[in-house]
């Protein structure tokens, strides 16, 4: 329920928001009100919660974002999946990308938002940024999908456990994990062990994600009988996989011959996603990355998409995004003046 009151200064707005289940509305709130500060933060609005009511005061925008913010969270609680400090920003982040992209004016009140998801019996992952939510939504219908950007987006975790979404429902029979291996100029030749001692620690961020969407023994169950499949690239070679999602981690690494090599192994029945930073590239001065070259080959033909994430959807620590930006205006200054 909310209530529209009358200020004295019409660029203001006062809004008053009430929830009807009180102990939900201590999570909405979030401990200490550490969710309706971060709104207050984020948007310029005044939050003053009392009992299961919010005042919101601000801007007449900014007041109907934050009500939007609050409706959606609220929903979420009410279908019995909790919140975070990070899901709060993440709605406030889709609803300041879709304002943001309204070319029409409406006097029609938006709604709540509606993010993609993604739900395993272990957990349901909810986009949490708007590129998060294009990318789960093009896995849903795209036969290939690029992910490319900076590191903690997501890219590769969302893609993980989209496979074990479609695993876990019978819709494919196998995961196939893959990596390059190359790594800042190591080389498995090097490393002490056997084959898969060697290259485990290439794919350990697979495993860690496939940890956190099924449970670990029935992990170990899937890699024991090949369900799930995880190997360096040169594996691929030759083979033609079916009913399956296969992942390349890491593909900025990847050779020109090796991308196409992998790329053409999609069979009946299977999905491809790709994913990367193209601005990381470990390979020998003077080879071309398979990745960059790919996303120039491939944009624009039927059944593929390309999903590009920066620095504003980076979902670590709120010091990578600063880190991810220093090095890109650094990367920009440095064109320029071989450009000049």
């Amino acid at each position: 329920m909310s209530r529209h009151l009358p200020t004295d200064n019409a660029t203001l707005s006062q809004l008053e928001l009430a929830f009807e289940d009180n102990r939900l509305v201590s999570q909405l709130y979030g401990d200490f009100d550490q969710n309706l500060a971060l709104i207050e933060q984020r948007l310029a609005v005044q939050a003053t919660p009392r009992g299961n009511h919010v005042m919101l005061k601000g801007p007449a925008s900014a007041v109907d974002q934050a009500r939007r913010v609050l409706e959606s969270l609220y929903a979420t609680l009410e279908e019995g999946r909790a919140i975070e400090i990070a899901d709060v920003d993440g709605v406030i982040r889709m609803i300041e990308t879709e304002d943001s992209q309204l070319t029409l004016p409406t006097m029609e009140k938006k709604g709540k938002v509606r993010m993609a998801q993604i739900a395993t019996r272990k957990a349901t992952i909810v986009a949490r940024t708007p590129a998060q939510d294009a990318y789960i939504r093009a896995m849903d219908r795209s036969e290939l999908v690029f992910g490319v950007g900076p590191a903690g987006t997501g890219k590769t975790y969302l893609a993980v456990a989209h496979a074990a979404s479609l695993l876990e429902r019978g819709d494919i029979n196998r995961i196939i994990l893959s990596r390059p291996a190359v790594e800042a100029g190591e080389r498995l030749g090097f490393l002490p062990g056997d084959m898969k001692e060697k290259v485990d620690p290439y794919l350990r961020p697979l495993y860690d994600a496939l940890y956190d969407m099924m449970r670990p023994e029935h992990v170990e169950r899937c890699i024991t009988s090949g369900v799930i499949e995880v190997a360096p690239l040169a594996f691929m070679r030759g083979r033609t996989l079916a009913n399956a999602v296969v992942i390349l981690d890491e593909a900025q690494n990847t050779t020109s011959m090796q991308m196409k090599m992998f790329l053409t192994r999609l069979g009946e029945n299977s999905k491809m996603i790709v994913t990367g930073d193209p601005t990381q590239v470990d390979l020998p001065r003077g080879e071309r990355s398979g990745l960059v070259e790919a996303l120039n080959l491939l944009d624009g033909v039927e059944g593929v998409h390309i999903s590009r994430f920066g620095d504003r959807d980076v979902v670590r620590h709120a010091l990578v995004a600063r880190i991810v930006r220093a090095y890109e205006a650094a990367g920009a200054k440095k064109s320029e003046s071989n450009s000049n």
